[in-house]
């Protein structure tokens, strides 16, 4: 793997921007350019620089749509949209930070840009929810009338619909399959937004969702896929079980209760861990405190994890976790199943459990490094994912590929 830093959490995060690179998402010469530019550690200088590269390519991207080159103005749109999404990571946290929120309404806004020159309809959709609306993009293969089988995709703690698009919409729309990409609670802008945290009953989420997109007159009801990613691998069969009108569902990865996750690896002493997720949480904070001296530890559970379910401490967290399970509703999830998981991917230890429990017609997929496929969610190879999902896809569907 390149090296782009000696700090182990900005080479994540660079790592996060090159794997968009395929799909236009990104340019390697950018993204190094600018990583010279930023020492170790140096939040503020991270953010600056990542900010300032979004700005410079998003005004490349005006001047050509000015002078009526929409094929250069897009791609220059759609990287600016990944710079703004990479510089606001170390930022994470509650209160939100000023410059998040700056950034990723300059994200939005570019993304917004880029939808209006892409070669194919990106079209802006509201989901009814609660009381207030969840934001979302419809991805279409193609304008004029006709339905198309189409794939909800549910991401993951960090992500958000403008990092789906290549993720989720680029491999459906070739394969003329629709796409519905939907930021729900705690995750893009409800999070950033609107303060919603996350939430462990997917199903009212999901439900909603379908409950639109069966409105919509581009989408084949009777053809609904949830893609679940990330942390997705969670949510999107716990939304799915019980839910009769999704007819296909894909994991990546597989995940499982995730109290269960997280019990081999908590720094308790066994007479907590046989309590939990009863246990009082101020009796966890002390043994958690060691976490947060690992800098990537800190940012995923700490920064990120507290932020995104809006709690205040490490044991408030493992405790919150103790209501994300799919054992008690495995059994409602009746449609064809996809399990996927990643050699080297630290988060599917949950896939083999979820696999053996479902009850449906299932496929279970392992990604490896032989086939340049591993690491979380085949970040690395999302050609070779796409290959092995949407051809097991158009066969349980019946679609004639594209």
């Amino acid at each position: 793997m390149l090296q782009f830093s000696e700090d182990p959490l900005f080479q994540m995060f660079a790592e996060r921007a090159l794997t968009t690179i395929t799909r236009g998402g990104a340019e390697y010469g950018e993204c190094a350019a600018v990583m010279k530019r930023i020492p170790p550690g140096d939040n503020d200088a991270w953010h600056r620089e990542w900010t300032a590269l979004a700005a410079r390519v998003a005004a490349w991207g005006g001047v050509s749509a000015a002078r009526g080159h929409r094929v250069s103005a897009r791609e220059a749109f759609l990287r600016a949209t990944t710079y703004d999404r990479i510089s606001y990571y170390p930022l994470f946290g509650h209160p939100v930070d000023p410059r998040l929120t700056e950034a990723f309404d300059h994200e939005t806004k570019c993304f917004a840009r880029f939808a209006e020159l892409a070669e194919h309809p990106v079209l802006p959709v509201e989901v009814p929810f609660e009381g207030t609306e969840l934001p979302g993009r419809l991805c279409l293969p193609r304008t004029g009338p006709g339905t198309f089988p189409t794939v909800i995709g549910v991401n993951g703690y960090d992500s958000n619909i403008h990092e789906m698009y290549w993720s989720h919409a680029v491999p459906a729309v070739r394969r003329g399959y629709a796409c519905l990409l939907v930021d729900g609670p705690g995750q893009g802008q409800p999070l950033v937004k609107q303060g919603l945290p996350m939430r462990p009953d997917w199903e009212t989420v999901l439900s909603a969702v379908v409950d639109r997109a069966v409105t919509l007159p581009q989408v084949d009801g009777s053809r609904l896929v949830v893609q679940g990613w990330s942390f997705g691998g969670y949510l999107a069969p716990r939304g799915t079980a019980g839910e009769a009108r999704v007819a296909a569902l894909i994991v990546d990865p597989g995940q499982w209760d995730q109290l269960d996750s997280f019990r081999g690896v908590l720094p308790l002493p066994a007479e907590l861990k046989d309590r939990l997720p009863d246990v009082d949480p101020a009796e966890l904070d002390p043994h958690l405190a060691v976490l947060e001296e690992n800098p990537v530890l800190r940012w995923k559970l700490v920064q990120r994890g507290l932020w995104v379910h809006g709690l205040e401490t490490l044991g408030q967290y493992v405790v919150e976790m103790g209501r994300f399970r799919l054992s008690d509703v495995v059994d409602g999830i009746s449609c064809p199943t996809l399990v996927a998981s990643a050699e080297g991917d630290a988060g599917i230890s949950g896939a083999e459990r979820l696999y053996d429990a479902l009850r449906c017609r299932k496929e279970r997929v392992h990604f490896t490094e032989a086939e340049g496929a591993s690491g979380h969610c085949e970040g690395w190879n999302r050609s070779r994912f796409d290959q092995r999902v949407y051809d097991w896809l158009d066969e349980v569907l019946g679609v004639r590929p594209s």
